[in-house]
């Protein structure tokens, strides 16, 4: 493994501009086969992502980073000690900038080539646990007792069998009206490979994932972690309590695990109005775990791979009685809890109409820009949203 020389002058020189002096002392060690070098560069680089609000750090540090966890990755595989390696190249590829990215993920396909074909046997029990996990709630009347007040009583989300993207764009892109469309992610791999323990441990169990850990991510108990995924997917059969769930939310694992990604295709839908997808993220956890309402700026299409959610919808029309919060980095999110709605403090919100559904598997959700959502797993389940931006969105019908 090793960095152009060109890439990497660049970096030092920008880093030096930034005043980084003992990193870059640090990093020429490290790539000189230092590791103790190597380490202190990755604690330097840490500290000044960490220094303040995220969007303030400045993008040479994100690279700094990624090259210091590359030059650990190096030093700790050529020791032997492939897990730390794998795991310091996870770090840079979550935390880091875009500059080594091919470096990165060149490095982790040579160790998962070097790791070969490990025993990743599931046991019976375990196994059965796992389907059974996916299987939960099957019967209506059980699923009612875990969902908000009024669910499944009022405007059901219309639902469509393999719908043509022509269909699409003019009934309900160009309406802002959320569809269910079934019968058009049968064939991905995912759906058959994603149920299967064994498969998932072997290409992804010893890789690193930022997981959130509680309610969910207005409460606060919650919390972020840094676990494996082997780590993740023993905790999505064992937890039992709300304050301990943890979900993989809202995360790129796809530009993470290649792997994971092949098993999956972006819907046509995704390019209604000259789209242009702009993020892909994985949606993984256990039964319970809950997105409290909200809406998003872009279009959407959520994908049910494995297990089933139950979501509700709200228009934008609606957004003035369901209390969004005035902070500005939670103004996308209302204040009211659906589990459990304050009648004194928000007397409008329950009695508002909402349309909602249980996302089967097999299912995608169409999810219009500004349409605020609440999802709850009803299940073990595994989720994808497709998130595209649109450049027709004011030729839209009303």
């Amino acid at each position: 493994m090793a960095i152009d020389e060109e890439r990497r002058a660049a970096l030092m020189r920008q880093i030096t501009e930034e005043g980084g002096f003992a990193y870059v002392s640090s990093a020429e060690k490290a790539a000189g086969g230092d590791l103790r070098a190597a380490e202190a560069a990755r604690e330097m680089a840490w500290e000044q992502l960490h220094s303040g609000p995220w969007y303030e750090v400045v993008p040479a540090w994100r690279d700094a980073y990624a090259m210091a966890c590359f030059h650990v990755a190096e030093l700790r595989a050529g020791a032997g000690d492939r897990r730390e390696a794998l795991r310091a190249l996870d770090m840079g590829l979550i935390m880091g900038g875009p500059l080594l990215r091919r470096d990165i993920d060149a490095a982790v396909e040579r160790i998962m080539a070097e790791k070969g074909v490990e025993d990743a046997a599931v046991d019976d029990g375990c196994a059965d646990m796992w389907i059974k996990g996916i299987s939960a709630n099957g019967d209506l009347a059980e699923a009612l007792r875990i969902l908000p007040h009024r669910s499944l009583s009022c405007k059901k989300v219309e639902k469509q069998l393999s719908l043509s993207l022509e269909t699409f764009i003019c009934d309900y892109f160009l309406r802002d009206s959320p569809v269910i469309i079934s019968g058009c992610i049968d064939h991905w791999p995912a759906r058959t490979k994603w149920k299967d323990m064994e498969y998932l441990k072997r290409v992804a169990g010893d890789r690193t994932i930022p997981v959130e850990v509680g309610k969910n991510y207005l409460c606060s108990e919650w919390k972020q972690q840094l676990i494996t995924f082997s780590q993740f997917l023993e905790r999505a059969q064992s937890t039992n309590c709300s304050s301990n769930l943890t979900y993989l939310a809202q995360h790129p694992l796809f530009d993470q695990i290649r792997e994971l990604r092949d098993d999956i295709m972006i819907p046509d839908y995704c390019f209604a109005g000259g789209g242009e997808l702009r993020s892909l993220n994985a949606w993984f956890g256990p039964l319970g775990t809950v997105t409290p309402l909200h809406h998003d700026p872009h279009h959407n299409i959520f994908a049910q791979v494995v297990g089933r959610k139950y979501v509700r919808l709200y228009p934008p029309s609606s957004s003035e009685h369901l209390y969004p919060h005035t902070e500005t980095m939670l103004c996308n999110s209302s204040q009211v809890d659906l589990d459990n709605i304050d009648l004194e403090e928000f007397p409008v919100t329950a009695d508002l109409d909402f349309s909602d559904c249980v996302l089967e598997e097999g299912e995608m959700l169409y999810i219009p820009p500004k349409w605020w959502h609440y999802v709850r797993s009803l299940s073990t389940s595994f989720s994808v949203s497709f998130w595209w931006s649109a450049t027709t969105d004011s030729c839209r019908v009303t």
